[in-house]
């Protein structure tokens, strides 16, 4: 599938009607997710064939880009309800075989080797100081293959030191700035939408090897 076409298909799901700011929701854009998936896939073989885990899934949108892309196995880890009820409804409108847990990625008890890649866009940590960080955890924990993950670019630092050193990662690359599209969702919000520096990063654990284009 060329990556219009996947972005295409994104940009038809349906996103949160009452989103919860407790639990930071903004939807993850078509743009970003096909080309984190795009890359994931074209650029290192993480996708196709894969098992992959989309953690924190909201709407769907990572793990069903996964599926579109071939996946041998998708499953959306998210911790609010309803929103396990849209994602399952757009499985359902794409006919994609998802499956989606409602589970707190905190208590999640997954062995290494279940999962070969875990996709995430996880809570900026805004509104739960560390809570990005919680979620890189447990995905370097499960995966076995490599985490692909979006951090604010103002994080970069702090999050390469303390995968590397804390959170079983071999290896953490960036490899693209993204500009993520924060729309007016919440009352607190002034503008119409904002525009805020992304990072996607691919990270390896330590149970597998750093693979090179």
């Amino acid at each position: 599938m060329k990556l219009k076409q996947l972005e295409s298909h994104l940009g038809s799901l349906q996103q949160f009607d009452n989103p919860k700011i407790e639990l930071e929701q903004y939807p993850t854009g078509p743009h970003i997710a096909s080309r984190l998936l795009y890359t994931a896939d074209n650029s290192f073989g993480d996708v196709k064939d894969k098992v992959v885990a989309d953690f924190g899934c909201g709407c769907g949108t990572l793990g069903l880009a996964a599926a579109l892309l071939g996946a041998k196995h998708v499953i959306g880890v998210d911790i609010d309800a309803e929103s396990i009820e849209i994602a399952s409804s757009n499985a359902d409108e794409l006919e994609l075989d998802v499956d989606f847990i409602q589970c707190d990625i905190r208590h999640l008890r997954w062995r290494g080797g279940m999962v070969d890649t875990v996709v995430l866009n996880p809570p900026f940590g805004t509104r739960k100081k560390g809570a990005d960080m919680e979620f890189l955890s447990t995905a370097l924990r499960v995966a076995s293959e490599a985490v692909y993950s979006l951090h604010k670019s103002t994080t970069r630092d702090h999050v390469k030191r303390t995968s590397l050193r804390d959170y079983n990662a071999v290896s953490a690359e960036v490899l693209c700035e993204l500009r993520f599209d924060v729309p007016q969702l919440y009352k607190f919000h002034k503008k119409k939408e904002v525009d805020v520096a992304v990072d996607l990063w691919r990270f390896v654990p330590k149970t597998s090897s750093p693979k090179r284009l």
